[in-house]
C-alpha cells in the first residue's frame, strides 16, 4: 500500500472536493480511501509513505488529443525552401515530412521523450494520435511498449490517410486493428486502443468505406475542420459538411472524438451532440497554426462533451488550462467569459473522454478510482478552497511545482527524480535519432 499524505487533497469529487490536512491511500493500483492524514496515518502505520509536504494533492491529469511523434522535431529549422504561409503548407513542408522520416525506433524513443515529460507536469494518461507511413506496421505497439515501460496509461490509434497512397491506408487499418484487438486481450486498466484517421481532406470515400466495415471498434479518433479550407474542400468534393460526411460513414459515437472542430457550423455542432461525439479543443496548436479558434463556450452551451489537448505542442496540461483561458476571452472579445467552462474541460470533460476508453475510472481521487495523482508544492499566497483552487493552479503552481507523480498506484517521480528509467539515457538517445530524423527529412 501506498499513503500519500500531510497536504490538501483537491478530490474533484462533488461528493467530498477538499480535504485540507488529507490523505490518500493506493492499494493494487486504486485508490482505497481517501481521508485525513490524521486518521489514515494512524490506521496504516504499514503503509509506504510519500510526504506531500504540505503541497496540494491533485488527480493525475489527463491529455485528450496528443502526438507522441512530434517531439523529434524540437529545434529543427529546416533546410531552406519557401516558408509555410498556411496551415496546408505547414502540413506539408513539416509534418507530412517528419512522420515520413521515422523509423520504429524513433516511434518509441519519441513516445518516451514526451512520456518523460508528461511524469514531469503531472499527467498520468494521454489519448494518442500515430503517424509513420515508413513504419506503420508496429508502431502502436512500440509506443505501447514506452507507455507500459514508463508506467503511465494511453488510448493509442493510427491515422488512416490516402495521402500516401492506398496501399499505405490500407496497412494503416491493419494497424489500428491489430492493436484494438491486442488491447481488448488486456485488463484495460492502463492501455486501449481506438481507430485513427488523418481528416476529411486526405480521406476518400473508399477509405472511410473501409474504416467503417473494419470491425467493431472503440470509435474513431480524427482531426475534424482545423484549416481554413477544410469545410469547403469537403463541400465541393462531397456535396456535404465534414461532420455530416463521417456521421453518414457512421464514424461518430459515444465513443468517438472530433479534434478541434474550429470551422463547424450550427447543424455540425447538433449533430456532434446528438450522436454524443467528444470534441477536443487544441488552444496552443490552433493559435501556432493561425487556423482559428473553437467555438468553445458555443459547444460547451450546448452541452457538447468538450475536452482539452495539447495535439503535441507540449505535455504540459496546465498550460494548455492557460492558454484555453486566454484564447476563450481573446476570441470572444470578452475579460469574463471561460471561468467555468476551461476548468471544466481540464478537470472533469477530460475524465470522461478518457473513461469511455478505459475500465478504471480515473481522474478523481474517490475510492475504487485509478491511483493516479500529482503533488504540487505550492504554498498559497492567499486562502485555497474548493472553490477557488482553479484559479490557483492558472495562475499559481504551473509544471515547475510538481515534486510527486503517482500512476498506477506507483511512484514515478520523488522530489522531482525518477524512480525507475534514467531520463539522461532516454534524451541523449534521443539527440542521437534526431540527428538522423532531420537528415532523412
Amino acid at each position: 500500500m501506498l499513503l500519500v499524505g500531510n497536504g490538501a487533497v483537491i478530490t474533484r469529487d462533488p461528493s467530498r472536493p477538499f480535504i485540507r490536512d488529507g490523505a490518500v491511500l493506493c492499494d493494487g493500483g486504486l485508490i482505497r480511501e481517501v481521508g485525513t492524514w490524521a486518521d489514515l496515518g494512524a490506521r496504516y502505520p504499514e503503509a509506504q509513505f510519500l510526504d506531500a509536504k504540505g503541497g496540494l494533492i491533485h488527480p493525475g491529469l489527463i491529455n485528450a488529443h496528443m502526438h507522441y511523434y512530434s517531439a523529434l522535431v524540437r529545434g529543427f529549422g529546416g533546410k531552406g525552401g519557401e516558408p509555410a504561409a498556411d496551415f496546408v503548407q505547414v502540413l506539408e513542408r513539416l509534418w507530412w515530412r517528419l512522420d515520413k522520416a521515422l523509423t520504429l525506433e524513433d516511434v518509441k524513443v519519441s513516445a518516451q521523450v514526451c512520456l518523460l515529460e508528461a511524469i514531469r507536469c503531472g499527467c498520468t494518461c494521454m489519448l494518442d494520435h500515430h503517424a509513420s507511413p515508413n513504419a506503420i506496421t508496429g508502431s502502436l505497439f512500440a509506443i505501447a511498449e514506452a507507455v507500459e515501460e514508463m508506467g503511465l496509461s494511453a488510448c493509442l490509434c493510427y491515422e488512416v490517410s490516402d495521402r500516401d497512397g492506398e496501399d499505405k491506408a490500407l496497412e494503416g487499418i491493419r494497424e489500428n486493428r491489430d492493436f484494438i484487438q491486442h488491447a481488448s486481450k488486456g485488463d484495460g486498466r492502463r492501455m486501449a486502443g481506438t481507430f485513427g484517421l488523418h481528416a476529411s481532406l486526405t480521406l476518400s470515400d473508399k477509405t472511410l468505406d473501409m474504416c467503417a466495415s473494419s470491425g467493431d471498434y472503440q470509435g474513431f479518433h480524427v482531426h475534424v475542420a482545423e484549416g481554413q479550407t477544410d469545410e469547403p474542400l469537403c463541400r465541393e468534393r462531397h456535396g456535404l459538411s465534414i461532420v455530416d460526411r463521417f456521421r453518414r460513414f457512421g464514424l461518430l459515437g459515444p465513443k468517438s472524438m472530433a479534434i478541434h472542430c474550429i470551422h463547424v457550423d450550427q447543424e455540425e455542432m447538433e449533430i456532434l451532440k446528438d450522436t454524443r461525439t467528444a470534441v477536443v479543443h487544441n488552444p496552443e496548436s490552433n493559435m501556432g497554426n493561425a487556423v482559428g479558434a473553437a467555438k468553445v463556450l458555443e459547444m460547451n452551451r450546448m452541452g457538447i462533451l468538450m475536452g482539452l489537448g495539447t495535439d503535441g505542442y507540449v505535455c504540459d496540461m496546465l498550460r494548455s488550462y492557460a492558454m484555453a483561458n486566454a484564447l476563450v476571452k481573446h476570441s470572444a472579445g470578452h475579460p469574463n467569459v471561460g471561468w467555468g467552462e476551461i476548468p471544466t474541460m481540464l478537470f472533469q470533460r477530460n475524465y470522461e473522454i478518457a473513461n469511455r476508453y478505459f475500465s478504471v475510472n480515473r481522474g478523481m481521487l474517490k475510492e475504487g478510482w485509478a491511483a493516479d495523482l500529482v503533488v504540487f508544492d505550492y504554498d498559497p499566497p492567499t486562502p485555497l478552497s474548493d472553490a477557488n483552487v482553479n484559479g490557483h493552479l492558472l495562475f499559481g503552481p504551473l509544471t515547475g511545482h510538481v515534486v510527486h507523480t503517482v500512476a498506477d498506484g506507483k511512484v514515478l517521480y520523488k522530489d522531482r527524480a525518477f524512480t525507475s528509467v534514467d531520463p539522461k539515457a532516454i534524451m541523449a538517445r534521443a539527440r542521437e535519432l534526431a540527428v538522423k530524423v532531420w537528415e532523412r527529412f
